[in-house]
Parts: C-alpha cells; structure tokens; sequence
C-alpha cells in the first residue's frame, strides 16, 4: 500500500519551498505510485534481503512451484497431527527443504533472472540433496541399527547432502553463517574420520536433523504459515494507522510511528531487513518529508525494525527455541516462561530509541503531522481493532495450551477474522457463468506459499546451526571455548560479558535471528552460564547481541536497507542506527548482572526500582548523544549525563543514587537556562 499524502503545517524549521522540493526529492528516491513504490521495495527487498532474491516463473511452471510450496505447508502441519519415527520425519523435512531452495533461490544474487529457467547444475544439486535425505528417511531404522557402520554408498551420500546443504543456506541465508559453519567442520575433520563426522552431522539426531530442526518442524513452521495468514487481515497498515493516531501529532512524529509501528510488524514478522523495508517505505518518505535527515530517517527504520526481533509475542521465532536450549534450577522453561521475561527488556529497548527520536525532533525544531490528517484512535480501534483477535488468542492459548494448538487456533481465528473486510477476505464466493456460485480459496493457497516460502531460509538456517550446535557436542572445542574466556577475564564478569559480546556480534553478521540464536546459544551462552549468571539471563544476553549484528557495521543489513530506502549513506545510517539502539547494547548488561529484569530471584519493589532507574539512565544517555534537552549541552552536561545514565543503569542503590543525582543536576541546569534565555525573549 503506498504512503498516504499528508499536509504539513507551514511552521516547520523548513520554509514551504524547502518542504516541497524534498517532497518531490523523496518521490524521485523512492517512487509515488503505487507500482513504483512497489516496484523499488521489491529490488531493496532482492539486494539487502536473500529471501527476496528468487527466480521468476509464469504460466504453467508457476502453477507447479506453487503447488509444491502449499504440499509443503501441508506436509509439514501433516507431520505435526501424525509424527512417525524422528529420523524419518526430520531427514524427510530437511530434504523437501533442500530441493525447493535450488528450485527457488539463483546461484548468484544480482544476475540476470531469465523465466522459466533452471540450470542443470541446478537440477542435479536439488535431486542428489534430495535424494541423500530420503534415502536416510527410508532407511533410517537400518541405519541405526548399524551406527558407525555405514555402508561407502551411505558416507558419499551423508558426504553430499552436508555439501548441498551448505550450499542451500549460502544461496538463502548467506555466506557469514556458511563460513562459521565450515570452520567448525574442518576443525571436527582434525579430530575425527571422515565417517565418523559424516555419521554425527548427517545421520544422528544431534546433527543437521537436531535440536534446531526439531524446533523448526515442531513450532516454527506453524508460526511463520499463521503469519503469512495473519498478512493478509491487513494488520500491518492497521499498526501503522494506529501508531500514527497515537504518535503522529507530536514533535518529530512520523520518526515515533516508525518505532510504534515497527514494534508492532516486526514482532510478527520475524526478519530486521523485511519489517526495515516493509513500514520503511511508509514511515521513511513520511519522516523525510517531515524534515530528519536521510540518514537519520533510514537509522530509525532499522533501529525499530531489527528490535521486533526481541518483542513477544514471537521474537522472530527465537523464544521456541530458548525452550529447547535454556534450563533453570527446579523451574520448568515454558514458551510463556520466555516471553514474559523478555517484556521489560524489550520496552527499555524501545523506549530508548523513543526518547532519541524525540530529542532529535526538539533539536531540530521539527513539528508532527497535522491532526485533521490523521486518523483519531479510538474510532480506528474500535472500527479495526477485531484485527488484533488472532495476536491476542496466540498469547492467551501460548499461555494455556500447547504451542502447535496456539498456532493452529491463532491462523483459524485470522482467517475468520479475514472475513469481516471485503478486501481482505481469505474465501471468497464468485460466480462463474458456467459453473454458478463457488468458493475462491486462492488468498488461502497464497497464504500456504507465502508461509512455505519464509520457512526455507528459516529451515536451512537452522539445518546448517545443527551443524555448529553438534560439533561443539562431539569434539569438546566448545569446553576449550569457555576456558579461554574464563582465563582471559580472570573471572571478571565485566570482562566475559565483553568478550561474549564481541563474539556474538561478530558470529551474528549476516545470520537470520533462529540460526543466529542456535549459535550463541551452543558457543557464548554456557560461557555465561559458567560465571554464575542464571540460564534465561544468560541465553538473553548473547540473544540480543547477535541480534544488533543486523544494525552494526560493517555489515548492518538492515541499516544498509533503509539507508536505500532514504537515499542516504549506508555506512553513516548504520552507526546512526547503533547509536540510536544504544539500548540493546546496555539492557543485556543489566539482565545479566542483576536478573531481577527478567524476574530471577526478586520481588516487585526491585523489579520496580530496576525498571525506573534504567529508564532515567536511558534518558540520560539519550540526552548525552544527542546533546539537547532544552538546548543544546555543552560537553561537560553531555560527559556528566553519561556517566549519571551509566551509573543508573549499573545495578546497586549506591550507583543509583549518584546516577540520579547526575541526571536531575543536568535537567536543572538546563531548565534554568532555558528560561533565562526566554525571559529576554519575552521582554
């Protein structure tokens, strides 16, 4: 849906003629019809985001790979309802994902795509992956019986299909999570034969069909297939219009949409670089428009993007995964267990990035969007609020039942709810002339083929992290790590938690959030977990920094993306955007070294106390970055608001105490002068 049009009041920092030429300006970036618009989101999408980087098919050949994305939709929700042996089903799953990833994804990112056209190489990689892994399925009973003793026609096959998936995730995912994974398969070769590596990857449980894959075939798949279901209510506009009648009018306003919104989409979304393009090309020409620099424009986008990976209800999928990896003395870890302790990091988060945009907006002198031209709350709720039904029967169900129940419950209640709006309907009765009144199950199917389509960079991704996850099991190297780190920081808390936070930024380059997760939480997380921090905190903490991976130069996927979008400069909007999440770099350090954040081992009052004094301390350092409040600070104030915010965010009274003591010196002081600079003014 394109942007809407939206008149601009004639006191803005910039005169009339300013505010024009950059209307017409952001037209020409990024398009101003609907087929335009549509179009530059599509090649954004195609170089920033290797989902999108697909080949084209028409007439009969597409007709035949669609049908193959919904066998596999069906497939998988099949396997859930009649489960068989879990070698069989995995090895069968991973196999169909392996050859729709050749019949969808290109060798190369940028050639050109030719219709209809699949190379040979192509073909032959789909089949022999394909065949390697159901001759596993089909066999898998004989094979484990025999164990090491595999057959020479069984270590060439188990040999390609590692091979092949390798391949299929640099095609999907990318080559960051390929190289890490080679790495770790050379340095299983130097330990073990080549039969025994290929026994432990290919045909255990603990392999590419392991813990990842399980997660993937068990819960994943049903929540990406209900968000593709959930799409096409038309509640992504519905956010967007609810974060404009909530923030639009004030200073700075369609940066604040921005952050609502993208909370909002992204949590749904489960991907930084789609949820950056998808309300950026909404939120980004709005905010340009409005007056914030490109750069800046495009930082929010991907600030507030990459941050709906961390929001529940569905943390881009990590939050089934912390199921199966996170333990914690005498508590049983449930999906409702996870989610609830993720709420207050993620609202620091956000609320960090919201104090930034709106000082930006004071500093700037920047006004919101007119009144008259946005849409009024509670009419807007109360007209379209039934959209939020399925999100908030996925929690309720989350919380009471099991997570494929929750699931299937949640997609049944959005295509009800699909109904309602003639637009947006999922069946739909037509009449046909020869065959009379029928149903349309199209928007359905479309459902099923978007939901298998976002399911194979998931599945491959989590099929090479099983890689990871088993060699670290097998061969020790994963024991070796947390020593190395322990003897480096000498048992310094401080000093691990840094460490692991350069590991996991620079493991988490380019990786999608489940494989990205599956990786911290097999290399970084027991090293934690080794210095006395609890489990959750632990798996919490590398979570969200391979998370910010995704915002941090030199490769800010995420950034780079709303940096096309808003015409600026990738590298700047990149280190914008780390300034602008500057949260995300400092809540895991307050989860993890003092867990009342996450409810470990506390009471209400302290939760209080942590929640309160990490918000003044996110206030102090936005006001330290951005050098205004109320004017602009002079180092000094910038230098002392950092270290008061630095302070409030370190847990302990002492620290806080001083913290607020820094901050509300500053606010004085600035207070003042601010009205002694307008009393002059005034006379």
């Amino acid at each position: 849906m394109p942007p809407k049009k939206f008149e601009f009041e004639q006191n803005y920092r910039r005169t009339p003629e300013e505010v024009r030429a950059e209307d017409l300006a952001s037209r020409d970036d990024f398009g101003d019809t609907p087929e335009e618009i549509e179009r530059n989101v599509q090649a954004v999408m195609e170089k920033y985001d290797r989902e999108s980087n697909v080949r084209i098919y028409k007439g009969i050949s597409r007709r035949i790979v669609r049908a193959l994305f919904i066998l596999f939709s069906l497939y998988s929700i099949f396997l859930l309802f009649y489960p068989g042996e879990i070698r069989l089903e995995r090895a069968s799953f991973v196999g169909m994902l392996v050859f729709l990833v050749f019949i969808n994804f290109p060798a190369t990112k940028g050639g050109p795509k030719h219709v209809n056209y699949i190379p040979w190489y192509d073909l032959l990689l789909a089949v022999l992956g394909a065949v390697a892994y159901f001759y596993f399925a089909c066999h898998c009973r004989a094979i484990i019986e025999r164990a090491l003793r595999l057959t020479d026609l069984e270590v060439v096959l188990g040999a390609i299909g590692i091979l092949v998936t390798l391949e299929a995730c640099r095609r999907s995912v990318g080559l960051p999570i390929v190289i890490v994974a080679s790495c770790f398969i050379i340095y299983s070769l130097t330990q073990k034969s080549i039969r025994m590596n290929v026994y432990n990857l290919f045909y255990t449980a603990d392999g590419i069909i392991g813990t990842p894959i399980r997660a993937c075939l068990n819960f994943i798949v049903l929540f990406v297939i209900f968000g593709a279901f959930l799409e096409k209510t038309g509640i992504t506009q519905f956010f967007i219009d609810l974060a404009n009648s909530v923030a639009g009018a004030s200073a700075g306003g369609p940066a604040k949409v921005a952050v609502i919104s993208s909370a909002l989409c992204g949590m749904v979304s489960g991907s930084s670089v789609g949820n950056t393009v998808t309300t950026g090309s909404v939120t980004i020409p709005m905010m340009k428009k409005t007056g914030y620099r490109p750069d800046f424009a495009g930082a929010v986008e991907a600030a507030a993007s990459t941050g709906g990976q961390i929001m529940p209800p569905i943390m881009g999928a990590a939050a089934f995964l912390m199921v199966e990896y996170v333990t914690m003395p005498d508590t049983t870890v449930t999906y409702g267990y996870i989610a609830l302790r993720a709420v207050l990091p993620a609202v620091l988060y956000f609320s960090g990035i919201f104090i930034m945009v709106h000082l930006e907006a004071k500093k700037m002198g920047l006004h919101g969007l007119s009144r008259d031209m946005l849409p009024r709350f509670w009419p807007l709720f109360l007209k379209q609020g039934f959209l939020l039904l399925p999100l908030v029967a996925l929690v309720y169900f989350l919380m009471t039942r099991t997570m494929a129940f929750a699931a299937i419950a949640a997609t049944v209640l959005a295509i009800v709810v699909s109904m309602v709006r003639k637009d947006t309907r999922i069946f739909t009765l037509r009449y046909h002339e020869d065959t009379g009144y029928r149903f349309d199950f199209s928007k359905f199917f479309d459902a099923l083929e978007s939901g298998a389509r976002s399911t194979l960079t998931v599945g491959i991704a989590c099929a090479t992290a099983g890689i990871v996850a088993c060699v670290i099991t097998t061969t020790g190297i994963g024991s070796a790590l947390i020593s190395i780190i322990v003897g480096i920081s000498g048992g310094s808390k401080i000093i691990a938690l840094f460490l692991t936070m350069l590991t996991c930024i620079v493991l988490g380059m380019g990786v999608p959030t489940t494989a990205n997760y599956v990786i911290m939480a097999t290399t970084c997380a027991p090293v934690l977990i080794r210095m006395g921090i609890p489990g959750i905190a632990a798996h919490m903490f590398v979570f969200y920094f391979g998370i910010v991976a995704d915002i941090t130069p030199p490769v800010a996927l995420a950034a780079y993306a709303g940096s096309a979008i808003a015409g600026g400069n990738p590298m700047k909007t990149g280190f914008i955007a780390t300034k602008l999440a500057i949260a995300a770099f400092i809540v895991p350090y307050v989860l993890a070294l003092d867990p009342a954040l996450v409810f470990v081992d506390t009471g209400a009052l302290e939760v209080i106390q942590i929640v309160v004094s990490s918000l003044i301390g996110m206030f102090g350092l936005s006001m330290a970055l951005e050098g205004y409040f109320k004017g602009l600070l002079s180092w000094p104030l910038r230098l002392l608001c950092a270290a008061g915010g630095l302070c409030l965010i370190i847990p302990g009274l002492i620290t806080d105490v001083i913290g607020v003591g820094a901050v509300v010196v500053v606010l004085l002081l600035q207070t003042l002068r601010a009205k002694n600079k307008a009393a002059p003014d005034a006379a």
